[in-house]
This record gives structure tokens, C-alpha cells and sequence, in this order.
């Protein structure tokens, strides 16, 4: 039976608006940090889309571009629609042929409409050591948290393209590393590592000013993300607890990193959890139901070091309650672990580790964390930032 042009047309352009509507991941990648004994060399950055739509989730496109794994993960942020990526680098070479490394100001800008094909539209300068970034919701805002000038960047957004709108400028040493908009896109919240506060901010327009509120949620507080009801905002601290106890006497070691609750309308902090050495980010699931935790649990070493092969990282799912976490699952990962992000259904947690160059892939139920190795995703550099559209 012929089917009559018209439903045909229906049919075909269903089929585009389903394409058009594929649930992308973007991962950021660096070249450019070596470990003794790797044998890889420097390699180019790049950033890589990734299709969750399908399983096991593929890479579809890649394009070279400047990206940096020192600073939190959170060094990637999807507009709406997923037509466009803002990437940060914190870090680049010195000069060519060198392997050392200086702070870095740049934001690039990438355009998703073809994902097989994404392209680099555009490269503005933030601060030194930019590092984490957000859009709010109405795709008109951009703020990147730079260390190197204590300051927290503003663009304006316009299609695909960003305009500088002013500094927020933090007190001296507050070095911040992440910063992220409340829902309504009303507050952000600025993460100085260096100062171990919470700074609140006011936004009206481009005018995003300090409102004079901080929060103190732990020692080096690191990246942070919001709960979709905007109640409350979910940090890492690198230095742990600001009440946990110290080393003993004469031993040497890291502290125990941890992740704390604030309330954002009482700027109380209602919740910390202790989770293990260097809590490198944190994820939240679209609904907001669940945290996942990345833990690096002292890997970042060289594959010669002794424990190379039997000490392992932590990825930990919390259950999000009012003023509650509560840990559901957890699981062994590979090595110097970085970013995380959820499918939007919640099913799938994508783990990037930088020591393997890979992408591990996690199946979650709600009260279990399962690798699939068989979905793991190899990549030339090391993976260092992801982000989806809903996972800021």
C-alpha cells in the first residue's frame, strides 16, 4: 500500500524533531597532564559528544579545542536545547614543545547543532585559572569561576555567542573554583576553595552582585551543585568537615574529603558526609533524587607507584532527602577519576577516568551500581569535565 506524500512528510519530520531531541553528554579532555612512566605523550585537547540515546552510549563527534582537568569538574556547561557547549580551560602549555603548564583564561564556545560534527564558534577570555562554568535555565547568563583573579566572570548570551558583562569580584585568596546559578536563575552561589565559604550572589539582568551572605560548609570547598527545587546546595570539600579531627600526631596524609548540605534559605548547613580522600565532584540526577559522589581515593599516582593496582577509586550515589543524605550504592572505578553525570532517566552514571583515558559506564537501580566494561568508551586524552543539560 503507498503511503499518501502528506504522512509520509509526518513521518519524516517526527523522525527529524526525535533526532533533534537526542540526549546528549560532552566531555572535555586534556592533553596535557603527564604522570611518570606514562608512556602516552602530549596529545591534543579536544572535547568529545557523547550520544546517551543509545546503549552502550557512543562518542559521535569530536572537535580539538583548549580543556584543563585541574579545578573541579565542572568545567562544561550545555545550553538549553542542547545546541550549544561552553568549555573552560584553567591551564595551557607554556610555549610549544613545552610540558609546562600556566593558568589559563580561555572559554570557547561550541556549537552542537550538527552533535556528529560540533565546531568551535567562538573564543573569549575569562579570568586566569578559569575554571568551573554555568548557564541558567533562560540560556541568557554565563558565569565562569576563574582562581587566578579571585573573580567570578559574566557573559551575556546571545544564540551561541557570548558577550564579557562585568566581574564579580571576591575577597583576596578566595581563589573560586566552581560557581553555580540557583533554578530560577534569581542566585548563584560562588565556590571559593581558598576562602572555604559559599558566596552567595544577587543576579538581575547582567547585574550579578554579592549579596553580603557566605556560608562556611567545609575545609577547600571544591565544586557544587543545586537541588531542582533550588532548597539546597550540595558541595565537595577537598579538607573535609570544618569539626573533623586533624591527622594524629606524626602522621602524614591527606584529610577525609566530605560533602555537605546547606539550606539555602536558612544558609545552614544541615548535612556533611565523610567520603573518602579527594572528593573530586559531584552529580546530581535530573529529578534531584540522587547525588553521585566521585572519590579518587589517593589514585592520581604514577602506574609505578607500588599501589598502583590495588588501590582503586570510589564512585558513591546518595539518596537527596530534605535535609538528608543517605548513601544507596557504591562502587570500585578506575583511576584519578574526574567528572560524573547521570543519563536523564537516572539509569546510567558516566564515570570519566583520566589514568585509563576512559569512560566507564554504570548501570544504577536505586540501590546498586553495576559496570558494564563492555560500554566503556576510550579516548586519546585524558577525560576531565562532562556535563548533560540537566546535570547543573
Amino acid at each position: 500500500m503507498r503511503i499518501p506524500s502528506a504522512i509520509a512528510a509526518i513521518f519524516l519530520l517526527a523522525a527529524s524533531s526525535i533526532a533533534v531531541r537526542a540526549e546528549l553528554a560532552v566531555s572535555a579532555n586534556d592533553g596535557k597532564q603527564l604522570r611518570e612512566g606514562d608512556p602516552t605523550p602530549v596529545t591534543p585537547d579536544s572535547v568529545s559528544v557523547i550520544d546517551l540515546g543509545q546503549y552502550p552510549p557512543k562518542v559521535i563527534g569530536d572537535v580539538k579545542v583548549p580543556a584543563a582537568m585541574i579545578g573541579p569538574p565542572a568545567a562544561v556547561a550545555i545550553g538549553p536545547g542542547e545546541k550549544y557547549a561552553i568549555v573552560t580551560a584553567s591551564q595551557k602549555l607554556a610555549s610549544a614543545g613545552s610540558t609546562d603548564l600556566v593558568l589559563a583564561d580561555t572559554v570557547s564556545v561550541i556549537d552542537l547543532t550538527t552533535p556528529s560534527a560540533p565546531k568551535v564558534v567562538q573564543t573569549v577570555a575569562a579570568g586566569p585559572g578559569a575554571s568551573g562554568v554555568s548557564i541558567n535555565k533562560a540560556g541568557t547568563l554565563a558565569l565562569v569561576a576563574s582562581t587566578g583573579d579571585d573573580a567570578i566572570s559574566v557573559f551575556s548570551i546571545s544564540g551561541n555567542r557570548l558577550t564579557p558583562a562585568g566581574k564579580v569580584q571576591l575577597d583576596a585568596k578566595a581563589r573560586p573554583t566552581d560557581v553555580v546559578f540557583s533554578p530560577d536563575g534569581h542566585k548563584a552561589y560562588a565556590i571559593a576553595q581558598g576562602a572555604s565559604k559559599i558566596v552567595e550572589l544577587a543576579v538581575n539582568g547582567t547585574s550579578v552582585t554579592r549579596t553580603g551572605v557566605e556560608v562556611a560548609p567545609g575545609r577547600q570547598p571544591y565544586g557544587a551543585v543545586i537541588t531542582p527545587d533550588g532548597a539546597y546546595a550540595i558541595n565537595t570539600n577537598l579538607g573535609g568537615a570544618l569539626d573533623a579531627a586533624p591527622p594524629e600526631p606524626g602522621r602524614k596524609g591527606p584529610r577525609i574529603g566530605s560533602i555537605s548540605m546547606t539550606d539555602l534559605a536558612t544558609h545552614k548547613v544541615v548535612a556533611s558526609v565523610p567520603v573518602g580522600q579527594t572528593p573530586e565532584h559531584v552529580a546530581l540526577s535530573a529529578d534531584g533524587r540522587y547525588a553521585a559522589v566521585v572519590v579518587a581515593n589517593g589514585t592520581a599516582s604514577a602506574r609505578s607507584d607500588p599501589k598502583f593496582a590495588t588501590v582503586l577509586g570510589i564512585l558513591r550515589i546518595f539518596s537527596v532527602g530534605k535535609g538528608t543524605l543517605t548513601e544507596v550504592a557504591k562502587a570500585d572505578t578506575g583511576h584519578w577519576c574526574q567528572g560524573a553525570t547521570f543519563s536523564n532517566n537516572g539509569r546510567l552514571v558516566l564515570l570519566q577516568c583520566a589514568t585509563e583515558r576512559e569512560i566507564e559506564v554504570f548501570r544504577f537501580s536505586g540501590t546498586s551500581l553495576t559496570q558494564d566494561k563492555s560500554a566503556t568508551m576510550t579516548f586519546e586524552s585524558r577525560p576531565g569535565s562532562i556535563a548533560t543539560l540537566r546535570s547543573r
